[in-house]
């Protein structure tokens, strides 16, 4: 079966992917940093407000994926947190300074999750070797790899999407960066069986007054009265997709 999880970026985003027939979602915060732990509040409000799978994103900071030792204590509490709220996954990953998976980092997450699904993310696409990492969380017990093929979107890297979904057995491994309704069709055919996608759009702000000269924000160019917002319709589309194809349809 093809699944389609949903990068979502606060409750209501959330609830928007759940109404428009998403198979599951990852909860984030901070888009501008590719997403950061969400709060409490949000957690626990998604606990009781949505009903298929949850499953945030535990990530103390932007910027790479080798963690300080402070840094990996915030990292471990959030992951208690989390599973104590009953979430059935989560979604993390730390390297060590030479671009490898930090096993002994690793294992004690693993082991923190207690049969949680847990999916190492992104920073699988900054991993000296993919094919090593692979066979690590393989071994670790890791239930998915996101990933885009290790390239800047995840259809210039379907060559090693494909490669990674032939090595069995191991994770599922779900494409991410990029996918969008009209290229799934391809992902489909390199033996993608999870899609992960923000299918977001941008919604202007409801405030009608704005101050001038004043910014929240160190870059000029963010407009902070336009807000990414899960689009509901791109969701039904895409699920759509995915539900029409079967396996003698995917070459």
């Amino acid at each position: 079966m093809h699944r389609l999880e949903i990068c979502c970026y606060g409750l209501d985003c959330a609830v928007t992917a759940q109404r428009a027939g998403a198979d599951r979602v990852e909860l984030c915060s901070a888009p501008a940093e590719g997403g950061l732990t969400p709060s409490a509040g949000i957690l626990l409000a998604a606990r009781q407000q949505l009903t298929i799978p949850v499953h945030p994103i535990v990530r103390p900071r932007g910027g790479d994926f080798c963690y300080s030792a402070s840094e990996f204590e915030i990292l471990k509490s959030d992951i208690a947190f989390i599973r104590d709220q009953g979430f059935p996954g989560l979604v993390t990953g730390i390297l060590d300074q030479d671009g490898h998976i930090d096993l002994a980092r690793m294992e004690q997450i693993m082991h923190l999750c207690q049969g949680m699904d847990v999916t190492f993310h992104r920073a699988f696409d900054l991993c000296h070797n993919p094919y090593i990492a692979l066979q690590q969380l393989t071994d670790l017990g890791v239930a998915r790899i996101l990933t885009s093929g290790q390239q800047q979107s995840a259809e210039i890297g379907l060559a090693l999407l494909r490669e990674l979904c032939e090595i069995t057995p191991g994770p599922i491994v779900m494409a991410a960066a990029g996918v969008r309704l009209s290229n799934i069709h391809k992902f489909l055919a390199a033996g993608v069986s999870e899609i992960h996608s923000s299918a977001s759009q941008q919604v202007p702000s409801v405030m009608r007054y704005r101050k001038v000269g004043v910014s929240m924000c160190s870059s000029a160019e963010n407009d902070e009265f336009i807000h990414t917002c899960v689009d509901a319709d791109m969701v039904e589309a895409m699920k759509s997709a995915l539900s029409a194809v079967t396996p003698d349809r995917v070459a």
